[in-house]
């Protein structure tokens, strides 16, 4: 079901997500990422996203905190030492504190671009070609996005067709696991190739770029609700990232 929000002008919705994966990258603070990632979940719910499978999505990544955590105590440790062996501390909470600083802007960057995906591609390509951004570069993002699922379904097809073997890869010990892992990257990536080869051709037998100019029947007007969101986005990141580094 569409809500109200999801019918903004993507360029809105482009403007939200900048100025949430700004606070993200910038902010360092963990309570105020806190508060930020809060906002990208509200408002995601807002615009009717799809937020629940990138949660379910995100469980797969939760080692990632604890292998930062303990990266990031032995070569900088800071704080208190919570776990050590011998003369190396392998966890302290400088550590944890950046772990968990690394973790929140990763979901803060994921779960706003999740308002990007209540706007179709089109409308999308139409909002940066009326930015003035070059067709080629807005066609090459668009591209871009729709290969990542592409690329994840050829990975799932690879390991489901190992998985008909009767190849087990959780009751593989880890060394032979990533060697099987590194055998999988030439038939993923000759599928994405292939794929990317068809596209290539589809485009040229539909003369792309044949002209200089483009005209398209869709185009985007902004309203009074448009306008707003900007400048409150704008103004409200402004103010965060003043009240922070001042």
């Amino acid at each position: 079901m569409m809500t109200a929000a999801a019918k903004l002008d993507p360029r809105s919705k482009l403007v939200i997500v900048l100025c949430l994966s700004t606070l993200g990258v910038f902010i360092q603070d963990i309570y105020i990422l806190a508060g930020v990632l809060a906002a990208s979940i509200l408002l995601s719910v807002c615009f009717g996203s799809r937020l629940f499978s990138v949660v379910m999505k995100m469980k797969r990544i939760l080692w990632l905190f604890v292998a930062i955590a303990v990266i990031q105590s032995v070569f900088s440790p800071a704080g208190k030492v919570l776990l050590s062996i011998g003369s190396i501390d392998l966890l302290t909470s400088g550590g944890l504190t950046k772990g968990v600083v690394t973790v929140l802007r990763m979901t803060i960057i994921l779960v706003s671009a999740t308002i990007m995906t209540t706007s179709n591609s089109r409308e999308i390509i139409q909002g940066f070609v009326q930015w003035k951004v070059p067709y080629e570069i807005a066609f090459m993002v668009s591209v871009a996005v729709r290969f990542m699922p592409l690329l994840a379904e050829e990975i799932k097809n690879v390991i489901v067709a190992m998985q008909l073997k009767g190849i087990e890869l959780d009751k593989i010990p880890v060394k032979e696991r990533i060697k099987i892992y590194s055998y999988l990257i030439m038939p993923v990536v000759s599928g994405v190739m292939i794929k990317s080869r068809d596209l290539s051709t589809a485009m040229e037998t539909r003369a792309f770029r044949a002209f200089p100019r483009r005209t398209s029947y869709m185009v985007l007007r902004m309203n009074c609700g448009d306008y707003l969101v900007i400048i409150s986005s704008i103004v409200l990141t402004s103010t965060v990232m003043a009240v922070y580094y001042l």
